[in-house]
């Protein structure tokens, strides 16, 4: 099958990118209005800010895979898209801290809403299984391309703007989104495996407390949440106060990271047809303990060079790569059919409670003791959840159902289970 010859899929994926790219507009943005409005507490600010963020996707997502079956689907995408297109137009008015704190608690409550709905989608209009793991890949570019166009965009607009006019891209691009949304032909949600609310709402955490592997996807959260809260909280602060730059210098640092995740995007598809995702997504996590080992040493030593921040910058950004990109695989594979939607929902809580533990190591931590502090906790974090994953996801684990077992569609005609058991 090809993949953009589906109509829906096409402009579901444009969908995505506009949005993606509004929203990479919004944290260049937030990132310097909480610096205009607090300064040295920039980090504070923006670490708190996030920190409200992942309380609504802990919160939020859960219930969203509860009632998600009740609802069209398409017009909630719609509804979501319309409300963060709104409350990101609101946010350059905003004169206080607290202002900033409201607004982002909304948007993230929409986008809490919006991301699981909008991944447990693609499986119903791309069902061939060859071509959902190249829609995988293309929402991971998608992102990459957004983590490293996004802030070359806002450094070239900052040249010529204030950057309260970003927010302004990113307010139209959620109406794009909408508008693209609304073109599509999206089924509604087939009916739960559970029948209870309460049930969906945890069915998918429950899932991943018994599955060994995406207990092991659980650790390798904390690892992308560490090494990546060093880079989205601390970078403003590290780039104007240590190294003396300007709001342009921020987009440009950010873009370093997005270089890296773009260049593991690219070659990734080719290496998950050969190596098994427990060795891709384990690499991953080794060189994201590097990463951040190079970024304590850096700060500690005083070693503050701008070649050396983009280098580990885009170290951090590779790593990441590895593990986020063949997460949706992996939850694809660890459940029912009926229950996909629930697994996603309960990755995208899961993986942002990681983040809501690490924002405010990264946010509180670096500003009231310093860098070289918050980044040595962040630094432990990350190498406990590579250790941990390391234990939890068993080495000749395959991949199947929540009780370990190879799901018999992976089985094909002519090839040994136990061979495609080892190739999780």
């Amino acid at each position: 099958m090809r993949l953009f010859a589906v109509r829906d899929y096409r402009h579901l994926f444009g969908a995505q990118v506009i949005a993606l790219f509004g929203t990479g507009l919004t944290t260049v943005a937030l990132g310097l209005l909480a610096y205009d409005l607090a300064g040295p507490r920039a980090g504070m600010v923006l670490g708190t800010a996030l920190t409200i963020k992942m309380i609504m996707y802990v919160v939020i997502a859960p219930l969203a895979a509860a009632y998600i079956d009740r609802l069209p689907r398409r017009m909630l995408l719609v509804v979501l898209d319309v409300i963060r297109g709104a409350v990101v137009l609101a946010l350059p008015l905003v004169s206080e801290v607290w202002h900033i704190y409201l607004l982002i608690g909304l948007l993230q409550a929409a986008s809490a809403a919006f991301t699981p709905t909008f991944q447990a989608v693609i499986p119903d209009i791309v069902p061939d299984e060859a071509a959902y793991t190249r829609a995988l890949s293309a929402s991971q570019v998608a992102s990459t391309m957004e983590s490293l166009l996004s802030p070359v965009l806002a450094a070239v607009a900052l040249t010529f703007m204030t950057f309260d006019r970003l927010f302004l891209g990113t307010s139209a691009g959620f109406v794009v989104s909408a508008l693209l949304v609304l073109s599509t032909r999206v089924p509604d949600a087939r009916p739960s495996a559970r029948t209870r609310a309460w049930d969906k709402a945890v069915g998918g955490i429950r899932t991943f407390l018994t599955t060994p592997r995406l207990r092991g996807i659980m650790a390798l959260n904390l690892v992308v949440a560490s090494a990546g809260s060093i880079v989205v909280v601390s970078t403003v602060n590290y780039v104007r106060d240590e190294l003396g730059g300007t709001q342009q210098d921020v987009a440009w640092m950010l873009a370093a990271s997005g270089t890296g995740t773009l260049l593991a995007a690219l070659v990734l598809p080719r290496v998950l047809e050969r190596a098994a995702a427990r060795t891709v997504m384990t690499t991953g996590a080794g060189v994201l303990v590097g990463g951040t080992a190079a970024a304590v040493t850096m700060i500690a030593a005083g070693l503050t060079t701008w070649a050396g921040t983009a280098v580990t910058w885009a170290v951090i950004g590779i790593g990441m790569a590895l593990i986020i990109t063949p997460t949706g695989k992996v939850l694809r594979s660890s459940v029912e059919r009926n229950a996909i939607p629930e697994a996603f929902a309960a990755q995208f809580s899961l993986s942002h409670l990681a983040w809501l533990i690490t924002y405010p190591v990264a946010g509180v931590l670096g500003t009231n003791s310093g860098l070289t502090l918050a980044w040595s906790a962040l630094a432990v974090l990350a190498a406990a959840g590579a250790v941990a994953a390391l234990l939890l996801w068993p080495r000749h684990d395959g991949e199947g159902t929540a009780d370990g077992a190879a799901v018999t569609s992976w089985h094909r005609p002519g090839k040994d289970r136990s061979t495609l058991t080892k190739a999780a």
